[in-house]
């Protein structure tokens, strides 16, 4: 009869890169004291990276040893397993869209689950909650562009914008322009200029 580390191993083998393990989640492997056992085994061999407490995900062997899974994979896979919006930090975004040459040191997520960190490997991920109107329009161009705009603050929002208009397209521009309603008087302001020519 396989041991219930080795259950959850094979588990974990058929599942994609970054997918988060919770015990909840394997409870029909066992009992819900056995797993968190089993898992919590497995992570002080080396068989599982604990990310956080009760989170564990599988390190990804390559020639050179394991390292651990892809950060974007394993965050995308926390937000759909929490129901949470997680995005890019504003510096993120405006390194992105072209609208500064600082690259940010440390991986930012804003959230609307709690502000946490989460440690994968060697690299620290900090998860931020912030308010829905920075969350506004997750996954979409347009987004970037809004929590860029909240990044670079009204100091430097018109510059930004100057810029953005020549290198957006049109229904970027109306969609960034849609979202005027949620946002602080001074980015709406700015938003509102996108759409003068």
């Amino acid at each position: 009869m396989r041991t219930l580390a080795q259950q959850i191993t094979e588990y974990a083998a058929g599942l994609p890169e970054g997918t988060p393990l919770v015990a909840k989640g394997l409870l029909h492997l066992g009992n819900r004291a056995a797993v968190d056992q089993a898992l919590s085994r497995m992570a002080r061999r080396g068989a599982l990276l604990r990310i956080e407490r009760g989170i564990y995900a599988v390190p990804v062997p390559t020639r050179f040893g394991n390292r651990a899974p892809a950060a974007s994979a394993l965050i995308e896979g926390l937000a759909r397993q929490r129901g949470e919006t997680v995005v890019p930090h504003g510096a993120a975004a405006a390194n992105e869209l072209g609208l500064t040459t600082q690259v940010p040191v440390r991986a930012v997520y804003l959230t609307s689950g709690r502000s946490r960190l989460l440690t994968l490997g060697a690299q620290v991920i900090e998860f931020r909650h912030a308010p829905r109107w920075q969350l506004a329009l997750a996954g979409r161009h347009a987004g970037k562009v809004l929590r860029a705009l909240t990044w670079l603050g009204p100091q430097h929002a018109n510059e930004a914008i100057a810029k953005l208009r020549a290198r957006l397209s049109a229904s970027d521009l109306a969609e960034v322009a849609s979202s005027r309603g949620q946002l602080p008087t001074w980015m709406a302001k700015e938003v509102s200029t996108l759409l003068q020519h």
